[in-house]
C-alpha cells in the first residue's frame, strides 16, 4: 500500500521549489547522502564544494474568488544551490532559480533568478563578514517555510546586495548589523517614469524623486535559552525608498524547539512612508482610480502580521503541520481606507519521509484564505480555498 501511495503522488506532482532550505526541522545536510555517494560511491573528503537542488511539486484543486473549482499541476520554483568551506575561515554561497528572469537588473547587476551570490570570512567564533548578494536577515521564523506565506513575507524583496557583520559574543547570542540595497531595479523601473505618491488625506498628490542613498539598515538579533529549548529572532529595519520617502519594519519571532514539537509565532509590521508591498495600492487603484491613478503610490499604509505555525512528529518519519495567520492593512490618513483589510489565513498539512537517508518528503495540505473589508472601503469580501498532494526535496547532488 505505502509503494502504490508514493507512485500516485509523484505520478501527481510537477515542478516547483521549496521557499527556504530548512525542511527537515533542525537536520544537517550532512546526515543526508548526496547522489555521487548513492550511484557513484564517491566518498566526498572535504567541504569546499556542496551542490544541491531545492524541488517540489503539486497537483492542487483550487476554489477561486467566485466559487469555482478547478485543476492543476503546479511549477512554482525550482532552485540550483552551491556552497561550501574554502578552509576553516573562509566560505561562499551561490543559490540561483532556473525558472525565473535571467536580466541583470538596473541597480545591481544580478539577475532577479540569483537570490544568493555571496561570500564570508570568519575572523572567529564571535565575529564574521558577510558580502555580495544576500537575504537580508529580518527576525522571525516563516521564512524557513515550504507552504503558504503571510501576505508581508510574501510580497517583500528580500534578496539584495549588500554586507553583514556577525557577533557572538556568547555563543547562544548573536547580533547582526546589515547594509543594503533596497531594491534590486533602477528608481524609475521599480515605481514608473514620473511616478507620484498620494499625500495625507488623499486629496494632494507629490512627484516621487529617487534618493542618492537607496539603503536598507537592518539590526538582527537571533537567542538561544534553555538548551536551544527557546529561541529568538527579532529584528528592526530602515529602508530608504525615495527622497523623503522611508519605512520601518519590526519582525519578532520566537519559536519552542522540542525533540518532536517545534512552534513559533512571529509578530511583524510595517510603517511604510511609500507602499513598499503593494497590497493597498493594487487592490485600492483596481476599486478607486480617482483616488489612485496609475502610476501614483499610497503614504503612510501601515501592515500586521501575527503568525503562528506548529510542527509535531508524531511518528518515526511522519509530521503534522498546522499554520494560522491574521494580517491587517490600514491606509492611516486616509478616513476611508483606514482600517480597511483583515486577511484570515490557514493551513494543515500531514508529510511523510519515506527514505531516512534523502530529504525528501511527501504531503497532502489544505489551504484556506478569507479575506474582509470595511464596509466603508467599498470592496468585496472574499474567500479562496485550495488543496495539494505533492512533494518536497533537497536533492543533496554532490
Amino acid at each position: 500500500m505505502k509503494h502504490i501511495i508514493l507512485g500516485t503522488l509523484l505520478l501527481g506532482a510537477s515542478l516547483s521549489v521549496s521557499a527556504q532550505d530548512n525542511h527537515s526541522y533542525g537536520a544537517s545536510d550532512n546526515q543526508f547522502k548526496s547522489l555521487a555517494e548513492e550511484v557513484a560511491k564517491l566518498q566526498k573528503h572535504n567541504d569546499m564544494f556542496n551542490v544541491y537542488l531545492n524541488w517540489s511539486g503539486a497537483f492542487n484543486a483550487e476554489q477561486d474568488a467566485n466559487k469555482d473549482w478547478g485543476t492543476r499541476f503546479a511549477n512554482k520554483q525550482l532552485r540550483l544551490e552551491i556552497k561550501g568551506n574554502l578552509t576553516d575561515k573562509l566560505y561562499y554561497r551561490l543559490r540561483h532559480r532556473l525558472n525565473k528572469s535571467q536580466a541583470g537588473r538596473g541597480n545591481d547587476n544580478f539577475a532577479k533568478a540569483t537570490d544568493i551570490m555571496m561570500v564570508g570570512y570568519k575572523f572567529s567564533d564571535k565575529f564574521k563578514l558577510e558580502a555580495g548578494k544576500m537575504c537580508q536577515y529580518w527576525g522571525g521564523f516563516e521564512f524557513d517555510e515550504n507552504h503558504e506565506f503571510s501576505d508581508m513575507v510574501g510580497n517583500m524583496d528580500n534578496y539584495h546586495m549588500g554586507v553583514a557583520a556577525s557577533i557572538k559574543p556568547i555563543p547562544t547570542q548573536e547580533l547582526i548589523l546589515m547594509v543594503t540595497n533596497t531594491d534590486n531595479d533602477k528608481f524609475a523601473d521599480y515605481y514608473a517614469p514620473n511616478a507620484q505618491s498620494v499625500e495625507g488625506t488623499g486629496k494632494s498628490v507629490r512627484d516621487l524623486e529617487p534618493t542618492k542613498n537607496g539603503l536598507t539598515y537592518i539590526a538582527n538579533w537571533n537567542g538561544s535559552f534553555l538548551g536551544d529549548k527557546l529561541r529568538t529572532r527579532w529584528a528592526w529595519g530602515l529602508l530608504t525608498q525615495a527622497k523623503h520617502k522611508y519605512s520601518r519594519m519590526m519582525s519578532l519571532g520566537q519559536q519552542l524547539n522540542l525533540p518532536k514539537v517545534q512552534w513559533y509565532f512571529d509578530y511583524m509590521n510595517e510603517y511604510a512612508g511609500l507602499d513598499r508591498l503593494r497590497i493597498a495600492s493594487s487592490e485600492i487603484q483596481a476599486a478607486d482610480p480617482a483616488l489612485l491613478p496609475e502610476n501614483h503610490f499610497l503614504s503612510d499604509v501601515h501592515y500586521d502580521s501575527f503568525i503562528t505555525k506548529v510542527n509535531w512528529q508524531f511518528a518515526p518519519q511522519w509530521n503534522f503541520m498546522a499554520k494560522g495567520m491574521y494580517e491587517t492593512a490600514s491606509v492611516s490618513k486616509v478616513e476611508k481606507y483606514k482600517n480597511y483589510r483583515k486577511h484570515f489565513s490557514w493551513i494543515t498539512s500531514v508529510e511523510y519521509y519515506p527514505v531516512k537517508s534523502q530529504d525528501f518528503r511527501l504531503y497532502l495540505a489544505y489551504i484556506g484564505h478569507k479575506v474582509n473589508y470595511s464596509e466603508l472601503s467599498g470592496l468585496k469580501n472574499y474567500n479562496t480555498n485550495r488543496i495539494e498532494l505533492g512533494f518536497m526535496y533537497r536533492i543533496k547532488a554532490y
